[in-house]
Parts: C-alpha cells; sequence; structure tokens
C-alpha cells in the first residue's frame, strides 16, 4: 500500500521536475538567441544635387533646367525585442529649380495690380530701375525667358517625409515579416503611402523568396501657368478683363505685331486631382556557390489619376504662336541669347489616366578574394506608354583592410521614347494626349563614380551616448544625351547607442 502511494507521488515530482528543467532550458535558450537587431541605431544622412540641362518641361520643352537641391535625413531604428525592430525616418528635401520658377516667368506685373501670381507670394518682381527692353517693347512692360529663372514661391520649395516602418522575425530567423506606412508633402503635392513585406528563407538560408505590396494615395494642388490660370478665371475676356494679370499687356506675333487672338481653348479645368499608384514586388535569391550569389526579381506597378503634371506647357505646331516680351528676340527664343520674350502656352500636358509598369530584373554578385567582389545588375523595363529600357550597373567594392572599403561605380541606361512625347512646338492641337517632357523623350545615359566606406570596428568616436558603427562618402556624375547632367555627392553616418 505504502509502495502504491510512494508510485504515483514519484511519477507526479518527476513531471514537476521536467516541466521546471524544460522551461530553464527555453529561458536560457531565448537569452542567448542572436537579436535582429543589437542596440538603437541612428543614420545621419546628407545628399547634395546640381543638375543643368536646355529642355525644360514647364516651359514646353526648350529652357533652363538648373536645379539645386539639399536632402538632410535621419534614421532611427529601434529594436523593441529580440525579434521586432521599429524604424523612423524623417527628411527634407529643398530645391530651387530655374524650370519651376516659369510657372509665372513674367517678371513685371500686368496691368492689372491685382492680377494673377503663379506663385502664390506678395512680391510681383517689380523693377524699376530696369532700363527698356529696346524698340520690341516698351519700359516696364511684362516679359520672360525659358532661359531666365524668374523669382517667387514656386522657384523653391521643400519636400517633407515621415515614414515608419515595423519589421519582425521568426525564432529561427527563416521568416520575416514587416508593415510601413508613410507621407510626404510639398507645395502642390501630398501622398500618403503604406506597405507589407514578406521574406522566407530555406535551404540552410541560402535561399531567399521575397514579397513586397506597397500603395501610393496621392494628391495634386494643381498649380497651372499664368497664362492658363487667367484664361481659366476670365475665358474670353481675360486679355480685357481689368481683373486679369493680362489687361493691357501686349501681346505680339511672331512677326511683332500687337494682336488680341491668343486663345488656349485646348486648356479645360482639371477635374480629378487624385493619382494613385499600387506595386507588387517578387524577388528570389539564391547563393549558388561559395563565391557567387544570384537573385532574380519582378515588379508590377499599377497607376491611375492625374498622371500628367499641370505646370508643364505644350505649344501646337498647328496654332498661332504668341509672345510677351521683346519680339525682336523671337528668332533666338529656342536659345540661350534670348533674355526676354516668352512663348504662352497653347495647353499644358495631358497624358492617360492609366499606367501599367513591369520591371524585370537580375543582380549577380562574385567573391574574387578577400579584397575584391564584382557585384552586377541588370534590369529590363516596359510599360504600356511605349517606353521601353534597359539598365546595367557594375560595382567593384575593395577592401583595404577591416575598417576601409573603396567602390567605384558605373550605370548605363537607354530608354525608347513614349507614344505622347514630342518636343517643342511639334505637337497637334487634334491630338488627345501630348507631353513635351523629356523624362519621356528617347534618351541614353552614363553614370559614374564612387564611393568610400569606413567601419568602426571599435565604435571608438563618440556622440553623446553612441558611437560611430560606420560612414560613407559617395559622388556620381550623370550624363544624358538630351544634354543633362548632374552632379550628386552625399554622406551617411551610422551611430548606435553602446
Amino acid at each position: 500500500m505504502v509502495v502504491d502511494v510512494i508510485k504515483p507521488n514519484f511519477f507526479v515530482l518527476l513531471l514537476l521536475l521536467s516541466g521546471v528543467v524544460s522551461a530553464q532550458t527555453i529561458d536560457s535558450l531565448s537569452q542567448f538567441k542572436k537579436k535582429v537587431l543589437e542596440s538603437v541605431e541612428v543614420d545621419i544622412l546628407m545628399s547634395y544635387y546640381q543638375q543643368e540641362g536646355i529642355h525644360a518641361a514647364v516651359s514646353g520643352g526648350i529652357g533652363n533646367e538648373y536645379l539645386t537641391n539639399y536632402a538632410p535625413t535621419i534614421v532611427v531604428r529601434i529594436p523593441l525585442n529580440e525579434d521586432a525592430v521599429l524604424t523612423a525616418d524623417v527628411g527634407i528635401s529643398a530645391y530651387t529649380s530655374a524650370s519651376s520658377s516659369n510657372g509665372n516667368p513674367f517678371n513685371q506685373s500686368g496691368a492689372s495690380a491685382s492680377g494673377y501670381d503663379d506663385d502664390d507670394d506678395d512680391d510681383d518682381d517689380d523693377d524699376d530701375d530696369d532700363p527698356s527692353y529696346g524698340d520690341g517693347s516698351s519700359y516696364g512692360s511684362p516679359n520672360g525667358s525659358p532661359w531666365v529663372a524668374s523669382t517667387g514661391a514656386s522657384a523653391k520649395d521643400e519636400l517633407t517625409t515621415v515614414n515608419i516602418a515595423y519589421k519582425k522575425a521568426s525564432d529561427d530567423r527563416n521568416q520575416y515579416w514587416g508593415v510601413n506606412l508613410g507621407g510626404s508633402i510639398e507645395y502642390d503635392y501630398s501622398s500618403v503611402n503604406f506597405g507589407a513585406s514578406f521574406a522566407q528563407l530555406w535551404n540552410e538560408k541560402n535561399t531567399e523568396l521575397s514579397l513586397k505590396g506597397q500603395a501610393y494615395i496621392d494628391r495634386w494642388n494643381p498649380i497651372i501657368p499664368t497664362e492658363l490660370h487667367e484664361y481659366e478665371l476670365f475665358q474670353e475676356t481675360f486679355l480685357y478683363n481689368p481683373e486679369s494679370y493680362f489687361s493691357g499687356v501686349s501681346i505680339t506675333d511672331e512677326q511683332g505685331n500687337s494682336v488680341a487672338g491668343y486663345l488656349p481653348e485646348n486648356f479645360t479645368s482639371y477635374t480629378a486631382i487624385n493619382r494613385n499608384s499600387f506595386a507588387f514586388s517578387i524577388g528570389l535569391s539564391q547563393i549558388l556557390s561559395p563565391k557567387l550569389q544570384g537573385a532574380i526579381f519582378a515588379d508590377v506597378v499599377v497607376q491611375q489619376g492625374l498622371l500628367s503634371n499641370p505646370l508643364q506647357r505644350v505649344y501646337f505646331q498647328d496654332r498661332e504662336n504668341f509672345y510677351i516680351g521683346n519680339f525682336q528676340s523671337i528668332p533666338q527664343y529656342t536659345t540661350d541669347q534670348n533674355r526676354d520674350v516668352f512663348h504662352l502656352a497653347d495647353d499644358v500636358e495631358r497624358l492617360p489616366s492609366q499606367r501599367l509598369k513591369t520591371p524585370l530584373g537580375a543582380r549577380l554578385n562574385y567573391y574574387i578574394n578577400e579584397y575584391l567582389v564584382l557585384r552586377s545588375y541588370a534590369r529590363y523595363y516596359s510599360d504600356d506608354w511605349g517606353i521601353q529600357s534597359k539598365t546595367m550597373q557594375l560595382e567593384l567594392p575593395i577592401r583595404f583592410n577591416l575598417a576601409w572599403k573603396f567602390t567605384p561605380i558605373y550605370r548605363y541606361y537607354d530608354q525608347t521614347a513614349a507614344d505622347y512625347f514630342g518636343p517643342y512646338n511639334s505637337h497637334l492641337s487634334t491630338q488627345e494626349f501630348y507631353t513635351s517632357d523629356y523624362d519621356l523623350s528617347k534618351f541614353s545615359s552614363h553614370q559614374w563614380g564612387a564611393s568610400l566606406n569606413y567601419r568602426a570596428v571599435f565604435t571608438q568616436f563618440k556622440l553623446l551616448d553612441f558611437g560611430l558603427k560606420s560612414a560613407q562618402l559617395r559622388a556620381q556624375r550623370y550624363y544624358r544625351s538630351d544634354g543633362l547632367s548632374s552632379f550628386i555627392v552625399s554622406t551617411s553616418f551610422k551611430f548606435v547607442l553602446d
């Protein structure tokens, strides 16, 4: 009897002890599980971009494209536990643009003091010290040029972006999923975006499948060229209505004769101001050998809504040309010798309200030795607007030691023109869609540069309680066959909380 009583109690005790040991074992394993992110990280990023060109879209495919842009950004990554990371980034992109400034290119106010200023500022840009503009233009009359930057609010702007992302890994680090939410705003455009991602690793983490979906819900605040805005307000009376910018302003034809026949009747007001984009991406990467890694990926992007830019002018070859300013400069209109005459728009860019993009790409990285790695990238792109493009990029990271790495970079790009593209003054008024934006033209480009990376082994340099983990300096030059060129330099500093 005593033995019968002891046996069950013994087994109960054994089970309890095994439960304690199992729990302790699990706790012990969880303590040694490698974290997705060990500590709080802060990235401080800064870039400067400068551009020059001769095909400004705001002035119909001709004119000054000079632009500068400063873009500071701060990215903070916070480990919430062993498996999850929260990332937040805030950035400001501040630019000045000669092209955008010519939404209102006229450097004098019109006859009406209450005339519309497309820049939404209080400065009518009067210059009472200017001399006469010659025989072709009377003193004090408005003039402008696609080659001269105007002033006002649209000459510069700031794009502010905020994004938050959450990413979580499984215990075995074979699955990752994440969600993100963000938004941006500038003077004529705002955007909200959200998305989700998933990655699955298997084959001892030698194979990875990734999926990502992203949506952008955007909204225009349409800013249109001054002459079309006045026509929108006053219709056929806008040339002599006392409230109009153009009341009493001299408008000439190509021969310099004063005329009153300018009527941009192709222009219609915007009823839809939304733009929505939906993107889905799939990628597959594979370690092919101890020295070779490859990846293939594909995207499908669907866009809907107002896909054209309301500020970009278009000119028709089957319509008479009308100008404001010094008519003697008209023969030099398409060169930078023109400083004081502007061609009034026939309409703005019009594009379909649907667009389907399908990029396909691949990467191949080869480990040459402990000092050299060859990285290659290729992509083919097509859309239903008629554009097809090819991209090839090569990088050759050269590692000097554990701390320093230097990477030369070269990129080649080539694309066909969109079905709706035409140069300055080449479209017909009977067309349904038209644009003179050279981003949609046929061109090829070359980009080369290099980056210098530093990786701190012991985070000896400190900023408050943060140690420097890595730093990068990157510079690139870009040349396009249509005359556009640019230079960009960027820096990044990654700090980790000690």
